[in-house]
């Protein structure tokens, strides 16, 4: 059986594609750098991390976008021997919504990828399709900043429908005019169209009710890719809304993908909640349905309702899911982890450098910062999970900071860190934002400064269950427990300003800042993520 969410943690707006006998799932990746996560499977059950095709600044420079801006729904295709990867760089949250639309290409899933050819700014989500006859289509939603929707959907007047518009590979360039081929169901805010074609029908599934718990993939298909379309039976193919109390909420937004041997599937994208809430820490995972096609040419799930399951027939029934593992590592390489990111720069020397024994952050600006904020960190996969680190760190002010976080954007983070203090010295200090919209302002929640030896290696580490966190540090050998419990329900999608305030997830990893302006060096010496449901040392 397939186990979902199959890409556990923030992996939302899955588009999917096979080659041969290789899928790809590429999802966003928002305001974390390099952008784009490309996942390749065999068996769509076990998937591994191959590709971050957006490494460099002639591809993507994300200096001073809002959290939870960036890079936002790719679309990955394979057509004429070459991959081919859409996406759009936002580069404002809310209002006028600057979005700008870009495609790169790559003869391998591994690269070397183009640098982008600039397509339009209409609205995000873009998608290319690839037609019987070779002519190429380029389509988005349509982006309205203003208050009323002439034409539009009333309720959701910024979603103006999905925009249509031939293009033209050999120029690089769109020909003739984009038209507004479909403006969706009575839910409203449509987008995330993805077209494929079967038995001389145009088939749209799209994205609807939004990215929280009214969201839904609906379809609709057409005789011509320009319309007009008609909507499912059934409106949406699947769907959380109407379900509340399912394991898998907020789903909507995926691609169709058939197996060699024709069986068919849709990726979706859903989130996790913790127990009781309405509040998800991982963000929005991707998972993946089986569907069937019946005698009305219309796709549906294979147990006939519109509810994603967790369990999901796979193609071979003899492939077994393979066990979550920990992670260690001790960063004797010279590049950094693939499981790793870091925040909005093309320019990560500034932020980080691997010395042989150790990763080494510059640090500069504050926790949070637009521009260069040094933290390298990986993704929540798991509700419950240790997280360990051992670092070197000599602060000489209290401005300069190094240390462990639990860390989703400015307004939603915890830290443990190494500091100094004009009586103690070096020492020990909490910081936490929990969800404090709109001024971002971080408490203290430790009852006093914990004074560490002059010199010598810090170990750090947090423990989340569930909603709770705590901290340890440890000089020696044994682990001491670090002020009170914190509350990790507040590092989730939808903690302060709703669940659709914020679009990525937790994370966990390495910071450091020197708020002096001097790049105070901090050694990292090992890093371990360590599931606590059933890991594998």
């Amino acid at each position: 059986m397939i186990t979902n969410p199959i890409l556990p943690g923030f992996n939302p707006d899955p588009s999917i594609c096979r080659v041969g006998e290789d899928y790809f799932i590429a999802t966003s990746t928002f305001e974390w750098y390099p952008g784009v996560q490309i996942h390749r499977s065999r068996d769509l059950v076990n998937w591994t991390l191959v590709k971050r095709p957006l490494d460099r600044a002639s591809q993507l420079d994300m200096r001073g976008n809002p959290d939870s801006c960036g890079i936002w729904a790719p679309c990955l295709s394979h057509a004429d021997g070459l991959f081919w990867l859409v996406y759009t760089d936002v580069k404002r949250y809310s209002g006028f919504k600057d979005t700008h639309n870009y495609i790169v290409t790559a003869p391998s899933i591994d690269g070397p990828w183009s640098d982008p050819i600039h397509i339009n700014s209409s609205g995000f989500d873009p998608s290319l399709f690839h037609d019987t006859d070779g002519r190429k289509y380029f389509m988005n939603m349509y982006w309205n900043q203003r208050a009323e929707a002439p034409g539009g959907h009333q309720a959701t007047p910024s979603f103006m429908g999905i925009l249509l518009q031939e293009w033209d590979a050999q120029s690089g360039r769109l020909v003739g005019e984009p038209k507004n081929v479909f403006r969706g169901s009575y839910l409203g805010l449509v987008e995330g169209p993805h077209v494929f074609k079967r038995n001389g029908w145009y088939y749209m599934t799209l994205a609807e009710g939004g990215t929280g718990y009214n969201h839904a993939v609906t379809m609709a298909r057409s005789r011509s890719i320009w319309g007009p379309y008609e909507m499912h039976p059934t409106v949406h193919l699947l769907t959380s809304k109407d379900t509340p109390d399912a394991p898998l909420q907020r789903a909507g937004h995926g691609q169709y993908v058939e197996t060699p041997e024709g069986e068919v599937y849709h990726t979706h994208l859903c989130s996790r909640p913790l127990p009781g809430t309405r509040l998800s820490p991982m963000g929005r995972e991707t998972a993946i349905q089986k569907c069937v096609w019946r005698d009305d040419d219309w796709l549906y799930l294979e147990d006939g309702t519109l509810l994603p399951r967790v369990h999901v027939p796979a193609p071979n029934p003899l492939v077994v899911s393979e066990p979550a593992r920990a992670s260690h590592n001790t960063f004797t390489g010279s590049e950094l982890p693939l499981e790793f990111q870091w925040l909005r720069t093309p320019h990560p020397a500034r932020l980080f450098s691997l010395t042989g024994k150790a990763l080494r952050l510059h640090a500069r600006e504050s926790v949070g910062s637009w521009f260069e904020q040094s933290l390298v960190a990986r993704r929540q996969e798991h509700f419950v999970f240790r997280a360990e680190t051992e670092l070197d760190f000599d602060p000489q002010t209290h401005q300069q900071l190094a240390g462990l976080t639990l860390y989703y954007n400015q307004f939603k983070y915890h830290v443990v860190g190494v500091t100094w203090h004009e009586v103690l010295g070096r020492c020990l200090t909490l910081i936490s934002c929990e969800a404090n919209y709109p001024d971002a302002k971080p408490t203290h929640p430790l009852p006093a400064l914990i004074q560490l030896p002059a010199q010598g290696t810090i170990g750090l580490a947090c423990e989340v269950d569930h909603g709770k966190l705590h901290l340890q540090y440890r000089v020696a050998s044994d682990w001491i427990d670090v002020g009170p419990v914190l509350d990790a329900s507040l590092i989730s999608d939808e903690a302060g300003r709703g669940v659709h305030g914020s679009f990525t997830g937790a994370f966990v990893g390495m910071l450091a800042f020197d708020l002096s302006g001097g790049a105070r060096p901090a050694d990292f010496y090992r890093f371990s993520y360590i599931p606590r449901n059933g890991a594998t040392p």
